[in-house]
């Protein structure tokens, strides 16, 4: 049976970029894209949950790394302006509550009125902490505090004269001592008695000046009790004043402010409360206690009484939709913060030290992060949720979320949350969070699922063409040619492992243009071309290639034993892929069967030492099953077969080889030599039909550069399953060594047409009474296998 090989045409599919207007010399004539290209499915989802307002609709995009997941939600936001239905944006300020301290209020203000309420309130500040003391120090003032202190005198003296007359009849004087006190003292005509002149007197004197005095004194008592409610009334009067006075200086100054802000009810209602405190806070503007002053004044900023600050948090401008990405999601830096200052050595704290977190900068829009960070950090995945379900943002410290210890802090006010989360994310991750999270689902009810690549047509290149355009305007490059674009495709289509798909990792474009842009900067050229494209692969592929330059150095010194042309029993040519984090290659591997007689089994020598895994396991299984179904359907086979990796000392895994293993089994059986200049993967069924694998481009390099340095011949090539020919886009000097008909690569649908062209000879169809031709490779096998049952 004569198997023909793939043509030349079939192995590579250049890009001719027939969607694109004959005209259309370089990237320079082409419009580029303000979006992604290949990601409508991801746009549409992000679309639907940016128009639905309603609590748990946030957004979790799925996609590896470099998928361009960030800059599409970017573009769409900044493009679309999502705040399109009216929603109103605020400032938002804390300002001091002045009937709880603890517990700072929330002052909520149209966009952009925030800054400029500060700047009121500061104005205001300025004029009273002016006003005030001079309003204290003029002789309108002191003339009325004076009538008032007269007045106090003139009543404490009227009380006292009485009970001074009195006393003097009774030859008792009242008089002052220098502590303050008042004293009642016998008299000795003018003088006060002495001791010795009183204890003259007779008992009966004594006795009544003692009972004179008693009398007086519980007089003056009451008279003194008198005396305080005076200055009691006094000090209510000069209060009174002091308000009166004060009250219309303030009211001079608020009215304005009070007008100004009259649409806003809470801004009026915190300017009266604030005038009310001013009242009864008046020694700060006085500066009648210097150290009480002195902490009223330990601001950060601007010398004006701390408790009157405004504490803009959130400023937002001009009424611009907020879109805020947090590239370090802590705890702090999401929910905001309290800071500590530091006064005459005392650590304290007030509304005006609250911090803004990356919430309350999106609140009203958009906060993107990236799920793995969140995560990882302690305690920020609980409080996220706790926000969002409660719809309400609170600035709470993270020593209260994490100690059980009851330090005092502050307690600000929560603020109102509107804002929809998007976390960036891979699949990995977002099976965790389904699994083990059950708030996950509630609360992120959109999964935008960003693909991997996109079907390759005329329409599609074209789109692929703007988007270069689009990267090339982005980042200032040199504009690409028209040959230039068409290498990049056919590079995006090697990347998708697809002659019909395009790959959607834009990372690895933009970066092959920037590469690109250096060569041709380098070689001074005006535009990008298809050779600077091919230079920067070339670069790309040394940085990242010793691993491959060892593997076939050891084809070379001849460490590694392989053959690559004449004919052996029971050994064949296996391909295999090699992997690095950033970099795959093929090398082929030998793999060889003996037999011996025995009860018909397959013993894999890998899976016996542990070095075979699971998927390799069932492959030599599949095989064995259908070894038994084309020699043993009436009689158990006699041979038993040992198969293995040579020179293979890591672990071997995948059922790539299954076929190149059956086809040695075969060999073994019958003794019919394989050909080693050809190599052959793919996979198997129970029925022999030839399955596709992967990496199929690297495979066929690998063994194309082993040939290279073994020696060619014209009758070299490599047999694939021919459902992967659709994946071949094969480097340059294979295809042109296939059109020169000097390597070969054969496509097959069932494994019997790897024996045939591996063996020369007919692979050979099992008869009804289960037999094989004789002149068939599979009939020759029969032969020898049922010599041994006899």
């Amino acid at each position: 049976m004569s198997i023909t090989s793939l043509g030349s045409d079939k192995l590579y599919r250049a890009s001719e970029l027939n969607g694109l207007p004959e005209d259309c010399k370089s990237t320079k004539n082409l419009t580029p894209l303000d979006e992604i290209v290949g990601q409508e499915r991801a746009q549409k989802a992000v679309e639907f949950a940016m128009s639905i307002k309603e609590k748990g609709y946030n957004i979790y995009a799925i996609g590896r790394n470099g998928l361009g997941k960030r800059t599409m939600v970017l573009r769409y936001l900044n493009r679309h302006d999502p705040n399109g239905n009216g929603h109103p944006l605020y400032d938002w300020c804390y300002v001091a509550n002045f009937d709880e301290p603890r517990s700072p209020r929330i002052l909520t203000l149209p966009a952009g009125h925030g800054q400029a309420f500060k700047k009121d309130i500061e104005k205001l500040m300025t004029r009273l902490v002016k006003a005030l003391p001079m309003a204290f120090d003029n002789e309108m003032y002191f003339s009325r505090s004076e009538t008032l202190k007269n007045q106090l005198a003139e009543k404490q003296q009227g009380a006292l004269l009485s009970l001074t007359k009195e006393a003097q009849e009774k030859s008792v004087s009242l008089s002052v001592t220098p502590a303050g006190d008042y004293q009642l003292v016998a008299l000795n005509g003018e003088q006060p008695h002495t001791e010795e002149s009183f204890a003259q007197l007779t008992a009966e004197q004594q006795k009544a000046f003692e009972t004179v005095i008693n009398d007086l004194e519980y007089k003056l008592r009451g008279i003194v009790r008198e005396l305080t409610e005076y200055e009691e009334e006094f000090s209510d009067k000069i209060q009174k004043l002091n308000e009166e006075v004060a009250l219309d200086v303030v009211t001079h100054f608020i009215k304005p402010l009070l007008e100004k802000y009259k649409p806003l009810p809470d801004v009026k209602k915190y300017l009266k409360a604030m005038q009310a405190d001013i009242l009864d806070n008046l020694e700060i503007f006085l500066e009648e206690s210097e150290e009480q002053v002195a902490l009223a004044y330990a601001a950060l900023d601007k010398k004006m009484p701390r408790r009157y600050q405004i504490n803009v948090l959130v400023n937002q401008g001009e009424e611009q939709f907020p879109i805020v990405v947090e590239e370090s999601p802590n705890y702090h830096s999401i929910f905001g913060y309290v800071e500590n200052a530091t006064f005459k050595g005392t650590v304290f704290t007030d509304f005006s030290l609250i911090r803004a977190g990356s919430l309350h900068r999106a609140n009203g829009g958009v906060l993107l992060m990236d799920a793995v960070k969140v995560l990882e950090r302690p305690y920020v995945w609980d409080g996220l949720k706790r926000a969002l379900r409660s719809r309400k943002l609170s600035v709470s410290s993270l020593e209260k979320e994490v100690t059980l210890s009851g330090t005092i802090s502050l307690d600000p006010e929560p603020i109102p949350l509107n804002v929809k989360i998007i976390l960036f994310g891979d699949y990995q991750t977002y099976q965790l969070l389904q699994h083990y999270d059950p708030e996950f689902s509630e609360l992120f009810r959109v999964t935008a699922d960003f693909e991997d690549e996109m079907q390759r047509t005329d329409e599609s290149e074209a789109q692929y063409a703007k988007f270069i355009s689009s990267i090339v305007n982005d980042n200032n490059m040199l504009h690409c040619d028209r040959k230039a674009i068409a290498r990049i495709i056919e590079y995006s289509s090697r990347q998708a492992d697809d002659q019909n798909k395009l790959s959607l990792h834009s990372a690895d474009i933009a970066n092959l243009l920037r590469e690109s842009n250096y060569v041709a900067k380098s070689s001074n050229a005006t535009m990008i071309r298809a050779t600077h494209v091919e230079q920067a692969l070339q670069s790309q592929e040394k940085r990242v290639s010793r691993l491959k330059d060892h593997v076939m150095q050891t084809f070379t010194n001849g460490t590694t034993l392989i053959d690559t042309y004449g004919e052996v029993v029971g050994q064949i040519n296996g391909l295999s892929v090699i992997s690095t984090s950033d970099y795959q290659f093929g090398a082929p591997n030998r793999i060889t069967a003996t037999t011996a007689y025995g009860a018909g089994g397959v013993f894999d020598i890998e899976r016996s030492v542990d070095l075979g895994g699971r998927i390799h396991s069932k492959g030599v299984m599949i095989l064995s099953a259908y070894l038994a179904s084309m020699f043993g359907r009436e009689n158990r086979i006699p041979l038993t077969t040992h198969i293995t990796f040579e020179q293979s000392y890591g672990g071997v895994d995948g059922d790539s080889a299954s076929m190149a293993e059956l086809c040695a089994i075969v060999s073994a059986f019958s003794q019919v030599p394989l050909r080693q200049g050809v190599a052959i993967t793919g996979s198997m069924n129970q029925f022999g039909a030839a399955q596709p694998i992967g990496g199929v481009n690297q495979k066929i390099e690998g063994f194309f550069d082993v040939c290279s340095i073994k020696g060619r011949e014209s009758g070299q090539g490599v047999i694939i399953p021919a459902s992967n020919v659709h994946n071949l886009m094969l480097r340059k000097d294979i295809v042109e060594a296939v059109e020169r008909g000097e390597f070969h690569i054969w496509a097959i649908s069932h494994v019997k047409e790897a024996i045939s062209i591996l063996t020369g000879q007919p692979a050979g169809e099992m008869a009804l009474d289960g037999s094989y031709p004789v002149d068939s490779v599979l009939g020759q096998a029969q032969l020898k296998l049922n010599a041994l049952r006899r």
